[in-house]
């Protein structure tokens, strides 16, 4: 049993945060070292609950010992298990690069904002209750406006006000949907509400529907789907680098968000609503592609670049999630793992080449870079993974989705995935000469620059972590498939939150 461990992700980056931020804030080089100690035991402890999760089953905290679903529950199964374990892991290696390359000296507060940002990304896996969920929502888009606006500069604080406009208005819908479900059912506990959804009269279903369709909207704007990913390319491309490669785990809440509440609480099997999220979701899902691709090639600088990658790749995600069958599910997860890493590490590549050069422009050739060759390298290791080629991660995980991908949408998806990788294939090409082989044959005295070997290590850690996903896709793939199958058959999870009722 975990017990008070399951709070441990939420509660240990809030008290650093706020220990970084009254006590630390002048002190820098203590800052960090007490906020990266803190993140590798985030680490540690997430990867003991992921143990406990996968041999222990579902378990579920009661804050103040109040049972479900009166009480603020926090619950412990695999899926919210794996998805601290992802975060504490980006965010140990992400700041390792941001110490590494400086950035953190730019702005007096930024290590008390990624605890902060840590403990709203770990709350929202780990809450059971849907308004919570909201409020973890909150705590994320306060923590990564101030981190997306470190440093400062008109173009980021512009940027930054788009992406919390967007935001503000996905939270009012949010409150809205939350409002509708609990005026129909009169609670916000996620197991409670799976129990209690199938038997709804007929009369509530069309509230519910439309509660549905809101929340669905909600997590569209958090994912970054079209029409709602807007915010995306231009806040990942002005936000400093390291932490447009935390935001690589941000979007995936709005994945885990679907997955979670569209398994549990609106399946398609509910006679009230039926598939008609998934009818929704997935044609969003492959404009999402189209789209994301069309930007790689439009893109004219390394930032929009990386950025239009990632709106393809939630694109890819999200086409698996609309299937809402265990095997596509598992696909997705496996696809999520990667995406993450990938998305990352090119934002963290994006930075090496940015502080390197005058601007990141891909319209003509620039004088080489320090570190050239060493960049290129990881560059085109990234490219290769996130375009979805072989022998990488991304390739895997794309044959994943297309393997279960089924039914009368078949054609379509296919040709949607396998175009768009082909396009952002060309784009990514393109980018790579115009980057590293042209400027190279330029002949020109690279500028000199800080060696800077954390940073390097930090990349190629997210690089390693590719390859690791690679070669233990089989294992990795069996216990995907697990979890999928608990999340599709949730019997356990709904058993975990009624035993609080029993106290």
């Amino acid at each position: 049993m975990m017990g008070h461990w399951i709070i441990a992700p939420v509660v240990l980056p809030a008290v650093m945060g706020a220990f970084t931020l009254l006590v630390l804030r002048n002190t820098l080089p203590v800052a960090r070292v007490f906020s990266t100690a803190a993140t590798a035991l985030l680490l540690a402890i997430a990867l003991r609950l992921l143990w406990g999760a996968t041999h222990e089953g579902p378990e579920v905290y009661f804050l103040g010992n109040w049972p479900a679903p009166f009480g603020i529950v926090l619950v412990l199964d695999r899926l919210s298990a794996l998805m601290v374990a992802l975060t504490a892991f980006l965010a140990l290696v992400v700041q390792l690069y941001a110490i590494g390359t400086g950035w953190d000296t730019r702005g007096r507060h930024f290590h008390a904002l990624w605890q902060f940002q840590l403990m709203g990304v770990c709350g929202a896996f780990l809450t059971g209750d849907a308004f919570n969920l909201f409020v973890f929502f909150e705590v994320l888009l306060i923590a990564s406006y101030g981190l997306m606006i470190h440093g400062g500069g008109k173009d980021r604080l512009k940027a930054g006000v788009q992406y919390v406009a967007y935001n503000l208005v996905g939270s009012t819908l949010f409150l809205f949907g939350l409002a509708t479900i609990y005026s129909v059912t009169g609670t916000l506990n996620m197991a409670d509400l799976a129990a209690k959804l199938p038997g709804l009269p007929e009369g509530d279903a069309a509230l519910i529907r439309l509660a549905g369709v809101m929340l669905l909207m909600v997590f569209a704007i958090k994912g970054a789907l079209v029409p709602l990913h807007v915010w995306l390319p231009a806040t990942y491309a002005q936000a400093p680098g390291p932490v447009s490669a935390l935001f690589a785990v941000m979007t995936k809440v709005g994945a885990y968000a679907v997955i979670r509440i569209y398994t549990l609480v609106f399946p398609t099997d509910l006679p009230a609503t039926g598939t008609l999220y998934a009818d929704l979701l997935l044609p969003a899902a492959l404009v999402t592609m189209a789209v994301g691709a069309v930007g790689v090639m439009g893109a004219r600088k390394v930032q929009g670049l990386v950025a239009f990658t990632a709106v393809t790749s939630m694109g890819t995600l999200f086409a698996a999630v609309a299937q809402f069958t265990p095997g596509a599910t598992a696909a997705a997860l496996y696809y999520a793992l990667h995406s993450t890493l990938a998305a990352a590490a090119l934002f963290l590549i994006a930075d090496l080449v940015m502080a390197r050069r005058i601007d990141g422009t891909l319209t003509e050739a620039r004088p080489a870079i320090a570190q050239q060759g060493l960049i290129a390298g990881l560059f085109m290791a990234g490219a290769i993974a996130a375009a979805g080629m072989p022998p990488l991660s991304g390739f895997l995980g794309k044959l994943m989705i297309l393997d279960a991908t089924r039914g009368l949408a078949q054609p379509l998806i296919w040709a949607t995935i396998l175009g768009s990788s082909f396009v952002v294939i060309i784009g990514l090409s393109r980018a790579g000469s115009l980057l590293f082989w042209k400027s190279h044959a330029a002949q020109a005295t690279p500028v000199p620059h800080p060696a800077q070997p954390l940073a390097f290590v930090a990349t190629g850690a997210l690089v390693a972590g590719l390859v690791g996903l690679t070669l233990a896709a089989g294992p990795v793939s069996t216990w995907l498939a697990e979890t999928a199958a608990e999340l599709h058959d949730p019997a356990a999870y709904i058993a975990a939150n009624k035993l609080g009722g029993e106290h």
